[in-house]
């Protein structure tokens, strides 16, 4: 006996990536539910080809979003890709394996996200990598009702395992691509209800770029990457430094603020 499984997808205008994901899904899903929130191009009309069940969602934010694609699936275990993300073909033979038998001995599981750069087949050695929880127990976990995080939020006793194999992110469609999204993402955050109120440090006007560009550069690896990977470092610094610019001026603008507190916004900080 095989334990079902449902995958699910977010997605807008995503016709020239959403493809390879889908096929990658259907060797792992007994169900792949794709909620759309008003594609222009054929993304919709991709993935009800490709045998998907398709929803369409105004955009509520990331967290209910993605809640709201969980809340279409029919079955207890979910596994959630975005739609530049492919299972690669040793995460897919492990999930298979996983799901044999009894299923998994675990209540969520996280997966390791390898970013793929424009021109590469696969994550170069190195590869900027995350590791969130991406197949999991609806019953032992659910997304985050946040509009900017993307997070499962697990059951306190949940038990937690990683698979070894990755998924390969094909985020970047271009550098000016990224940077858009970047800075979109920028004013979401800012705008976001745990961030709305929030005063970030002067100094970090002046900090955040730097030391965000250390971070993307060094840290990440990215110093191996060539020119491409100094290019990513600094649209990363870039996104990071108008994210906290962002949140500042919406703090120094906000019409609650008491008069009080506005003769103390140009003041240094404590």
């Amino acid at each position: 006996m095989t334990q079902p499984l449902s995958a699910f997808i977010i997605s807008k205008d995503e016709a020239d990536r959403i493809g390879p994901t889908l096929a990658a899904l259907r060797e792992v899903a007994d169900e792949i539910v794709v909620v759309d929130s008003g594609s222009k191009d054929e993304t919709v009309a991709i993935a009800q080809r490709a045998g998907a069940r398709v929803f369409h969602q105004d955009w509520l934010g990331y967290g209910p979003q993605k809640r709201f694609a969980e809340d279409q699936c029919t079955h207890d275990w979910l596994l959630n890709v975005d739609a530049d993300e492919v299972l690669s073909p040793g995460l897919i033979d492990e999930i298979r394996a996983l799901l044999q038998g009894s299923g998994p001995d675990r209540d969520a599981y996280e997966i390791v996200i390898a970013e793929v750069f424009p021109g590469e087949r696969a994550p170069a050695a190195f590869a900027y990598s995350l590791a969130p929880v991406r197949l999991y127990d609806r019953r032992k976990g659910r997304y985050a009702d946040s509009t900017v995080h993307d997070r499962v939020d697990l059951a306190p006793a949940a038990t937690v395992a990683r698979l070894r194999h990755s998924v390969h992110h094909f985020s970047i469609r271009s550098l000016r691509h990224e940077m858009t999204k970047l800075l979109s993402y920028a004013d979401r955050i800012a705008a976001a209800k745990e961030h709305r109120h929030r005063r970030p440090a002067a100094l970090r006007l002046v900090s955040e770029f730097p030391l965000a560009f250390i971070k993307a550069y060094v840290l990440r690896r990215n110093f191996l990457r060539g020119a491409y990977g100094w290019a990513i470092a600094i649209n990363y610094a870039y996104y990071r430094h108008m994210r906290i610019v962002a949140m500042y001026e919406r703090w120094l603008t906000a019409p609650e603020t008491a008069p009080a507190d506005r003769n103390e916004r140009h003041a240094p900080d404590a």
